[in-house]
């Protein structure tokens, strides 16, 4: 049912673009026609504008987790004191809370429902996975009671993923409820098998583990005034919609564990030695990072007696959308300030073992920090008083915490490409604070919302860091193998998380692509960075859907870009503008065109009655000209069909009026005239950019705005004067527009000119008019 809207909007986008069967369509005004009913009407709640509405609401959800780690093993405990606050303009009747951890449970659906082939050769592993969901029911959230705030136990049905709990009388607008959920569940090894995000790693070599604690507690889906409850199914692939609120956890663990989380640690005096506390105090104003536990201490604590005592470590943190963390006993930890525009510190921080320090120890924390501060540059000040990079093996991302890969060979050297890959990865994934965590869109439906436009920043932020380093997600032309796919492996990048075939490109390189042609050739950047700041702006901590973000980029730019959209987000073309042929033109000097005369006869013909004009009579309506007899005049009773005068000529004399030769001299002898005709075989409408290159050796780049292609889309002609011979002519000489075939983009340039023959003017002979014909004028 939530999917209406949608279908709706691919419906009338189908309709727009002719793509409905049977129904043929013009050469335009398909693909530079407004969204409009794309896009979802305004309310008080979000604006046409995209901003939000003066009536906007969100919910608030409070949370008081205690837990326990049994590390050997690998399960946790959990118990939550949740409070909903109801400031929804609507009661509620039931909540619908995330068992994320249900995921791996192998009866659910998303083990069953993606297509399987065999091969004629295949490995024991790709024979195993036919079958794996057969070993994964031990996993998933096991909900050991759920009971209001007085114990009163609450009615609760479990749907795969979610969890349906039905309050005990309806939630009015304004009112707060509170419960309790108490559960447990298996961690999953996270490097073995299709996990991807939180468990923990086993390492062999010396008997340690390395959690990552993600998804790990019931925690409420969002509900919104866009769709109501999100509570669809979480397969895997689309990854969270959450609601704000403020978070009280204690987490419970053997006590030679370092632990990094979410929020800010309100017990670091009874959790760290002395001498790591005096640390952590001298890294409050450090200039480098300082290691609160080196790697002495960690290698050492690697080999300790795994101690059964255990220690509660109290974390808090406000006004964020979920809670996750870390512990091992392998951890390295350091730790240096950052401070916003506005000088606001937050704590930059790097959790790693042995085996990332020689990238992590070099990178880690400064990167964290270069990232902070180019977001902020983009977007808004970092408002959180923490940020953290964990070493583990992978990406994943949640408020102030990000897991993330970066380790180096066992002799302690590393390759460029590891290096490169850590220091990109950790950028990404501490930009994920802003989107999705400040920024907070809805990933289960737009994936591109989050990822897109955090991959997008990670390229300027990138950039900034080292403007050489090699980037594969963000050039125009790193995009084009694949736009250039098979259409049936393609699909828009409005499309629903589960339903993308090449999820990296689709969800993340695409929409960071388009965006970085949208800053650089489409807007300029001044525009572009005013617009994407005030999104940003209006929507931190808020929920915005895509029309949002398509609005509001609009209305801070004052720039139409519905074509863009309509083009890059709603369609699956590619660029593939090619230069058909080129015609060089000069003015001849010598020759004038020969003098003609013509002479045009026109008929008059007596008006024809339509149906509105009889049916009109009929009714007895009068006319105003009738009523008010100032209005007449001579052509009021004029009937030149029934006179000499139903025959008018017209006589014209052709190139009558001609040019010396020294005035073609002066105007047009160094006129060069360059008429291009360019063909667009990709669909996708762009700027026609080109580079020339003069016969001194000079070049000049001109760039032809995309509302060239507004009256027809398929084929256009445009003629260029240039002062000089030209002796070479490029398409897209910087390769921004992603040309899918850049082999089309030029031609050979013509070695001899087309002469035109040029006259000043025509002359018409005068004519007299009916009215002075009337009154006896003779022609002058």
């Amino acid at each position: 049912m939530k999917l209406k809207s949608t279908l709706t909007s691919l419906a009338l986008l189908m309709f727009a673009t002719g793509a409905v069967s049977g129904q043929s369509t013009s050469n335009h005004g398909n693909k530079f026609e407004q969204l409009g009913p794309m896009l979802p009407g305004a309310s008080p709640y979000r604006g046409m504008d995209g901003a939000p509405g003066p009536d906007y609401w969100q919910q608030r959800c409070d949370y008081d987790i205690a837990c326990t780690l049994n590390a050997g093993e690998q399960r946790l405990h959990g118990e939550e004191l949740i409070t909903y606050h109801n400031q929804s303009p609507q009661s509620l009747n039931y909540l619908w809370l995330q068992l994320d951890e249900n995921q791996h449970r192998g009866k659910l659906d998303n083990h069953h429902f993606n297509e399987s082939s065999m091969q004629e050769i295949m490995n024991q592993q790709a024979l195993y996975m036919l079958e794996q969901w057969k070993d994964l029911n031990e996993y998933g959230h096991n909900i050991e009671a759920i009971t209001d705030a007085k114990g009163i136990p609450l009615d609760y049905t479990i749907n795969q993923t979610m969890m349906r709990v039905e309050l005990p009388q309806k939630l009015m607008p304004g009112q707060d409820f509170s419960f309790k959920v108490k559960w447990n569940y298996k961690l999953v090894p996270r490097t073995k098998g299709p996990w991807g995000r939180g468990g923990y790693e086993y390492f062999e070599k010396d008997g340690n583990y390395l959690f990552t604690i993600s998804q790990w507690y019931p925690r409420l889906c969002v509900f919104n005034d866009a769709e109501g409850w999100q509570n669809h199914q979480f397969t895997g692939r689309g990854e969270f919609a959450l609601t704000f609120g403020n978070f009280n956890v204690k987490m419970t663990l053997p006590d030679d564990y370092m632990v990094g989380s979410t929020g800010e640690c309100q017990n670091y005096d009874k959790m760290l030695t002395p001498t790591q506390l005096k640390r952590w105090t001298q890294a409050q104003t450090a200039t480098e990072p300082l290691e609160i536990v080196t790697l002495d201490e960690a290698v050492k604590n690697e080999q300790s007696s795994k101690r059964k005592k255990n220690k509660t470590w109290i974390y808090k943190a406000e006004n964020v959308r979920d809670f996750a963390w870390t512990a091992s006993r392998k951890f390295i930890w350091d730790a240096m300030p950052h401070y916003n525009e506005n000088g606001q510190k937050a704590m930059c921080m790097s959790y790693y073992g042995k085996e990332a320090y020689p990238i992590y120890s070099r990178y880690s924390t400064k990167v964290v920090a270069h990232t902070l501060q180019t977001y902020s540059k983009f977007s808004i000040p970092y408002p959180y008083p923490v940020a953290i990079s964990v070493e583990a093996a992978s990406g994943m991302e949640y408020p102030m915490i990000c897991f993330n890969f970066g380790r180096a060979e066992e002799d302690g050297t590393y390759t460029e490409g590891q290096k490169n890959g850590a220091i990109s990865v950790i950028t990404h994934e501490v930009g994920h604070n802003y989107f999705p965590m400040i920024i907070n869109s809805d990933e289960r439906q737009w994936s591109w919302m989050d990822e897109g436009l955090n991959t997008f920043v990670q390229f300027l932020a990138l950039s900034e860091f080292d403007n050489n380093l090699e980037q594969r997600r963000g050039p125009a032309h790193k995009i084009t193998d694949y736009m250039n796919m098979p259409p049936n492996q393609l699909e828009p990048i409005m499309t629903n998380s589960e339903n993308i075939i090449e999820f990296g490109m689709n969800a993340y390189a695409k929409p960071a692509t388009a965006l970085n042609i949208l800053r650089e050739t489409i807007m300029g950047r001044e525009l572009f960075d005013y617009a994407f700041k005030e999104y940003c702006r209006r929507w931190a901590f808020k929920h915005p859907t895509p029309a949002d973000f398509f609005r509001t980029m609009e209305d801070a730019s004052g720039v139409d870009l519905d074509w863009f959209w309509r083009g890059w987000f709603y369609g699956i073309d590619k660029v593939d503008i090619a230069m058909d042929s080129i015609a060089w033109h000069k003015v001849d000097l010598n020759n004038d065109p020969e003098k003609k005369t013509v002479t045009n006869t026109d008929r008059r013909e007596k008006p024809s009655d339509d149906i509105s004009k009889i049916r009109n009579r009929q009714s007895g309506m009068t006319f105003a000209v009738g009523k008010d007899p100032e209005l007449k005049d001579f052509y009021s009773s004029y009937r030149p069909w029934e006179t000499e005068d139903s025959v008018q000529t017209t006589t014209t004399h052709l190139y009558d009026m001609t040019l010396e030769r020294a005035q073609k001299d002066s105007l047009f002898s160094k006129k060069n005239y360059y008429e291009l005709f360019f063909h667009n075989k990709g669909g996708l409408v762009m700027p026609i950019i080109l580079e020339w290159t003069f016969d001194d050796g000079t070049t000049e780049v001109e760039r032809v705005p995309v509302e060239i292609w507004r009256k027809n889309e398929n084929n256009v002609t445009k003629v260029f004067v240039k002062d000089k011979p030209v002796t070479s002519v490029r398409l897209d000489p910087f390769r921004e527009t992603a040309d899918v075939d850049e082999t089309n983009n030029t031609r050979p340039m013509p070695t001899t000119p087309h002469l035109i023959k040029v006259y000043k003017e025509n002359r018409q002979e005068e004519q007299l008019n009916p009215m002075q014909k009337a009154k006896g004028k003779i022609k002058p």
